[in-house]
């Protein structure tokens, strides 16, 4: 896809969010289900995917971690942002690996100490760019990478989560 591509495939989507605002709220869905033991089985719309415990809360190994799925997460948006954005400003790149990684101390996560804090304590994204783009064209690459992948904005400015239940009886 090239910079004329992308602009044309964006621009009616582009018009329609400017004239009908509120067409441009789309509600995205995820639904897991308990699984064996300690874990969660997800669809994510090409895969089924099962969580469990990571192995420093006492999992085996076998099942997805939560936590790296988070990461994959952040990592595979950061992809996919900074190969629009590239496409967009015709910057070309031969290649471009992703590595998004976390601190996490799990005597929170475990309740071993109530001073350490459950989830990431530091998250880093690196971008290793083969590319022939000059240093104001990277600066501008990486600037609206990060202004606009959807995963990085949402964890550096996280959204309300509302949380509700229901009783399922049988």
């Amino acid at each position: 896809m090239n910079a004329d591509e992308i602009r044309s495939l964006q621009a009616p989507l582009k018009e329609r969010y400017r004239q009908h605002p509120d067409t441009a709220l789309v509600t995205l869905h995820a639904e897991g289900h308990i699984g064996e033991g300690v874990t969660c089985k997800v669809e994510t719309g090409k895969a089924l995917v099962e969580a469990g415990l990571h192995p420093a809360t006492g999992g085996d190994g076998s099942s997805a971690c939560s936590g790296e799925m988070l990461l994959e997460a952040l990592g595979a948006c950061a992809g996919v942002t900074l190969r629009a954005v590239a496409t967009a400003l015709n910057i070309q790149l031969q290649d471009a690996v992703i590595r998004a990684e976390g601190d996490l101390d799990f005597r929170g996560t475990l309740g071993v100490s109530k001073d350490v804090p459950v989830g990431f304590q530091r998250i880093r994204l690196q971008f290793d760019l083969d590319t022939d783009a000059n240093e104001e064209q990277l600066a501008t690459l990486l600037r609206l990478t990060e202004r606009y992948c959807v995963v990085y904005q949402t964890l550096a400015h996280p959204a309300r989560i509302d949380i509700t239940r229901r009783v399922m009886r049988r």
